[in-house]
């Protein structure tokens, strides 16, 4: 049965608005304090524990949860636009994103109540940082392939396997990992698969690096090898998972970071183009800002999805597909629209050196959030047409 896939047009309410105001005003003290820079690029800002706290103090990590467990019963609205901010600023927030973004959601939903009291408040607080534990080496975005397994024991677990692509694992406190507990059926091959909270200083467990062409370090392997996992660390219902992931990458795969990553290609082919660009370079910065624009307009119908209580499975699909093939082509066409700027009528270093950075780590945009491939896999399954 077919998907209704519908993007409502929906506009920000004043109180985001106000909420801007005062995230800007962070962000240039912020600035001025020589706390994040801007212009760098890069992905997910850089990892700084202090800029987190400060992130935590103001109410801006878990704006979205009970404020019996430190969050701050706002709005999805609200948050994309602290979410929206930071990205464009490039602030250091790889500390706390994605525990913000998906894991302290998902633990919210179907974390024990031990957990849940433990974990959240210090993610509020801007003091723990998650890893997401979901691809495998030969099956990539297929999670219902996954073979590290979770065997029952006393009291608990004895985890075994592999996870790849584990991005931050290597910093990360707690790692939610989904691992098969039972056989696939015939009739249903997602059966079989349990979520955990991983606390990443278990006995047994490896974290191996994997560098990017550019020599960045975020995604890691992560190797189990008999690591115990405590019966209340099981997340939502054992053998039942499948259900709980897919939702948790309606989170993942719609925010605004799905579009921005290499955002400052942009804002630098607009500097070297100057004030006054010719027609062909002011009619391409044209197109580009409007296909943001259209990005943005359906990543925030996203939210107002998840403000309503809906699971945009779909819908995220659609966002972080075009999304990605939009942030992968921007470095092209920018070359292209500045291929007649000379030299010396402005400063080209930086802007080639964004294009050469946003180019090498092309590839692992498609990686991060779900490959194409199995994006579509989605999106067609929506749309009835699998």
């Amino acid at each position: 049965m077919a998907t209704e896939l519908t993007f409502d047009a929906i506009r920000l309410p004043s109180e985001c608005e106000a909420l801007r105001k005062d995230v800007r005003a962070f962000i240039a003290k912020e600035i001025d304090a020589g706390s994040l820079d801007p212009h760098g690029g890069g992905i997910d800002g850089a990892y700084s524990a202090d800029f987190s706290r400060k992130v935590g103090a103001k109410g801006w990590i878990g704006m979205t949860w009970p404020k019996m467990y430190g969050g701050h019963e706002r709005s999805f609205l609200e948050r994309y636009v602290v979410t929206e901010e930071f990205r464009v600023a490039n602030a250091p927030v790889r500390l706390h994103f994605v525990a913000d973004r998906q894991s302290g959601p998902v633990i919210l939903r179907y974390g024990s109540e031990r957990i849940k009291a433990d974990i959240l408040p210090r993610i509020c607080r801007g003091e723990v940082c998650f890893a997401i534990g979901m691809s495998e080496p030969n099956s990539g975005s297929d999670l219902f392939a996954a073979r590290t397994k979770a065997t029952r024991t006393k009291g608990g677990w004895l985890v075994n396997g592999t996870k790849i692509w584990t991005s931050n694992a290597h910093q990360a406190h707690y790692l939610i990992g989904l691992f098969r507990t039972s056989s696939p059926s015939k009739e249903n091959r997602r059966h079989g698969l349990t979520q955990f909270v991983v606390d990443m200083k278990t006995p047994g467990i490896t974290v191996n690096p994997v560098y990017q062409m550019t020599g960045a370090h975020d995604f890691n392997e992560v190797v189990f090898e008999d690591a115990f996992m405590p019966d209340d660390h099981v997340l939502g219902e054992v053998d039942g998972a499948w259900k709980q992931a897919t939702s948790e990458l309606a989170y993942e795969r719609s925010g605004p970071e799905r579009f921005l990553e290499t955002f400052y290609v942009l804002t630098e082919l607009v500097r070297v183009l100057g004030q006054r660009p010719d027609t062909r370079g002011a009619e391409g910065i044209g197109r580009l800002v409007a296909q943001v624009h259209t990005l943005r307009r359906m990543s925030v119908s996203v939210a107002g999805m998840l403000h309503a209580g809906k699971e945009p499975v779909v819908e995220a699909a659609i966002v972080k597909d075009v999304g990605t093939i939009w942030e992968q082509k921007l470095p092209h066409k920018a070359r292209d629209l500045a291929a007649f700027v000379a030299p010396q009528s402005a400063n080209r270093a930086t802007f080639e050196e964004r294009l050469n950075y946003a180019v090498m780590i092309a590839p692992k945009l498609t990686i991060q959030g779900g490959t194409t491939e199995i994006l579509r896999g989605i999106i067609a399954r929506g749309l009835g047409l699998r």
